[in-house]
């Protein structure tokens, strides 16, 4: 048997174009590619005219789908074109790299053993802890032990050695130079055999036993091949494991390595692949930092850079940037110009950017991003064939994003949904559903409408979604029965009340009414039993919200809402106690908690309930052991509602302001009366009155104390409000309440008052000069 070992670079389109003429040359009876024999069974949709590049083989373990594992292939990957070959010319064609069946119950091993070799570490702490050196071949290279010392040693990727050798500071660069550039050669897989011998000679020898392992089957595979009689067998791997294959140890050696292997069941399909999730950025190890790029060397071998100038013109031009015809015509001189004062055959990506840069981009690097966006990298995505063996949740998905006019595509694509149109409803559901599957295809965003009839959604799919599919198949075929099945399960094992709430609202967008019957009566159980008032007090507004807006997706919210209203009568007789020695940075948070609950009562529209929340605010206001900024907030949303006006709101405002209290109350005080009250304050004469006697009448030593505290209450204004009160305070207006306070002090100083009024220019922040 002759044995013919193609040393390649994963997804190189050089290498992709020397394995099909060397292959098309030889005509061999069997191709072995490295790859996991328990994918043998999908081979034969490789010629399918809708299995069409990037794509990539799903491995996963039945049990288990999250233990799974990608192999993308693009239309330049070497290993794509030797099965396609094979296909297409009736040879067999196999794969021969350790099945991913041993793989997966090595790796749960390791994991297991981590797990124990852990915990028996942290029960043994009077022993001390051991380190093993971690060995990585994609490292970068160890610093130089210090005398005396013994370095570890880390591997790094072996070609840079070489690349360094030729005087290149990237590995990658080198191997495209001298190997991807070089076409109908077949010396070259002889070079590339030398090369990796010689480095596996020099280089330590690795003590990584799933590389061993991997190494091994090959060889197994190999030998199986010689048994079968086959005469001509081409052998298409990585090239580093090239010298492992052509010097084979004894059978006896591999056979005990390989004995006794753990097993697992796995199944394979194939699934889209993006060029993105291929590059380097995505962090797939064997990823590639062009593949846009190589896209283009692949189809178009012959291009000396006329043709991708001309696709970054026309890329300039659709972001109306004006790119002549001349801008692309001295760049592809330049390139090459560039190109023949390095020595290369022929101008690469670094020669075709640096010119890019120079010449259309006016030496500025920020429209390079959007050619690596757009070019180089790409947002190219494949297909797969409609009939592929699918797990039945996947199917229903696609058949949803068929009907739906929904595309997985590689680039995000933003939707603006009208949920009165029943095409957009569909959507909608379609969407919330996933999210609450846990697929997050689609993120919600904000939509300009103030309606509650829109939606705005950006969709971009990402391979990976797969997996998640696969995994949530287990609970159900469909996507209704599955999100059903997946959130029950979800909210019976769940004690919180905000999970629990931000479920329901989710599940009535995703129209789940078996779900919501559960969840409310959840609710309803939860809130009866629970004693924390703040945790109700953080959920009473998506429930309000959920019973006044739920309408608009057609459910019945009734019972929420009469959960809701249980909830504001316990938290109306709760809440005030909650009030009293409470530290600051909780009585902020506690003030934000009001506000909310506030604008729920509000929204509720009930009379019951506004006196209900008005009688708990008054008795807040009126307890002096209240937190002060509590308190005035209190104080102030009474004002709002019309329960505090003339005399009564007067007495309160003095007797919380009176010097009788602490600096830091008054302050606080303060901070919680005007909370966002900037524009009520240009607008509402009255409060503008009594804050700005207040102020007047404040001697110089006291006012010096107070400013720095009051200064924070007054920069929560904008900046716009605060330039507004300082002109009013410099036309001298006083308002009514500023009347009222005069005639309640018949000693009160009038030139004193005047002179005050300066003095508010420093409160808020401003200059304004003399009054």
């Amino acid at each position: 048997m002759n044995t013919h070992i193609l040393g390649i670079r994963h997804h190189g389109p050089g290498s992709a174009r020397n394995v099909r003429d060397f292959l098309e040359n030889l005509k061999p009876d069997l191709i072995l590619v490295e790859g996991p024999p328990d994918a043998d069974n999908i081979l034969q949709w490789i010629t399918h005219e809708e299995l069409k590049p990037p794509v990539a083989i799903l491995l996963y373990q039945s049990d288990d789908p999250q233990q799974s594992v990608f192999y993308p292939f693009a239309e330049f990957s070497p290993e794509w074109q030797a099965i396609l070959y094979a296909k297409r010319n009736n040879i067999h064609v196999r794969f021969m790299d350790l099945p991913a069946a041993h793989s997966f119950a090595l790796r749960k091993e390791e994991i297991e053993k981590a797990k124990a070799a852990q915990q028996e570490q942290e029960d043994s702490a009077t022993e001390e802890p051991t380190h093993e050196s971690e060995i990585t071949l994609e490292g970068e290279a160890a610093n130089e032990p210090a005398t005396g010392e013994i370095s570890p040693i880390v591997y790094r990727d072996p070609i840079r050695y070489l690349a360094e050798a030729a005087g290149y500071s990237d590995g990658e660069k080198w191997w495209e130079t001298f190997f991807e550039h070089r076409h109908n050669n077949e010396a070259i897989f002889e070079a590339v055999a030398e090369a990796m011998q010689s480095l596996r000679d020099n280089l330590p020898e690795r003590e990584d036993r799933h590389e061993m392992l991997r190494e091994a089957y090959m060889r197994k595979s190999i030998r199986q091949a010689e048994k079968e009689m086959f005469s001509e067998v081409a052998v298409i791997c990585g090239a580093w494991h090239v010298p492992a294959l052509k010097n084979m140890p004894k059978q006896k050696e591999d056979n005990d390595l390989l004995k006794g292997l753990p097993k697992v069941k796995v199944e394979s399909t194939w699934v889209p692949w993006t060029y993105s999730r291929l590059s380097y950025f995505s962090g797939y190890g064997a990823g590639i930092g062009s593949p846009g790029w190589y896209h283009h060397v692949w189809n178009y071998p012959g291009d000396d850079g006329t043709r991708w100038m001309a696709g970054i013109a026309k890329l300039f031009r659709e972001q109306n940037i004006d790119t002549s015809v001349a801008h692309v015509i001295d760049a592809v001189r330049l390139a090459n110009a560039l190109a023949s004062m390095r020595g290369m055959p022929k101008a690469g990506l670094e020669e075709l950017n640096e010119a890019t840069r120079s010449v259309l981009c006016m030496g500025e690097d920020i429209l390079l991003q959007l050619i690596q966006d757009e070019l180089i990298v790409s947002n190219r995505i494949g297909k797969v064939p409609e009939d592929i063996p699918k797990p039945p949740l996947q199917l229903d998905i696609e058949k949803h994003q068929k009907k739906l006019r929904l595309p997985a595509t590689a680039d995000f694509k933003d939707y603006q949904l009208d949920l009165r149109k029943d095409t957009d409803l569909d959507r909608s559901i379609f969407l919330n559903r996933l999210l609450l599957l846990g697929i997050h295809w689609g993120t919600k965003l904000s939509s300009a409408s103030k309606g509650t009839f829109k939606e705005g959604w950006r969709l971009q799919w990402d391979p990976a979604y797969s997996v998640d599919i696969i995994e949530k198949g287990s609970w159900g075929n469909s996507v209704e029965e599955a999100t059903t099945q997946y959130v029950l399960k979800q909210a019976r094992a769940s004690d919180s009340l905000q999970v629990l709430t931000g479920l329901m609202e989710m599940a009535i967008w995703a129209e789940l009414p078996g779900v919501i019957d559960v969840i409310i009566s959840g609710i309803g159980n939860m809130a009866a039993s629970s004693g924390d008032v703040l945790q109700l007090m953080e959920v009473l507004p998506q429930l309000v919200n959920v019973g006044r807006y739920g309408n608009v997706r057609k459910t019945d919210t009734s019972v929420v809402l009469h959960i809701a209203y249980s909830m504001i009568t316990r938290i109306c007789i709760a809440l005030p106690p909650a009030c009293t020695g409470v530290n600051d940075e909780a009585a902020e948070q506690l003030v934000i908690l009001i506000d909310k609950m506030n604008d729920a009562i509000k929204l509720l529209q009930d009379n019951a309930t506004q006196q209900e929340w008005q009688t708990a605010l008054n008795t807040i206001a009126s307890n002096e052991a209240a937190t002060a900024i509590i308190s005035g907030y209190a104080t102030r949303l009474l004002y709002d509602h019309r329960q505090l006006t003339g005399d009564e709101l007067a007495d309160k405002f003095t007797f919380a302001l009176s010097v009788g209290n602490t600096h830091s109350t008054i302050a606080s005080w303060l901070e919680g009366f005007l909370k966002g009250s900037g524009t009520i304050l240009l607008l509402d004469e009255a409060l503008w009155g009594m804050v700005a006697t207040w102020v007047s009448s404040i001697d110089q030593p006291t006012f010096d104390i107070l400013l720095p505290l009051l200064r924070r209450t007054f920069a929560n204004f904008s900046n716009t409000e605060r330039r507004k009160l300082g002109e009013k305070v410099k036309s001298g207006s006083a308002g009514t309440g500023a009347t009222y306070a005069i005639t309640r002090h018949d000693n009160f100083n009038h030139e004193k008052a005047k002179r005050g009024l300066l003095v508010i220019t420093k409160l808020l922040g401003v200059k304004l000069g003399s009054a």
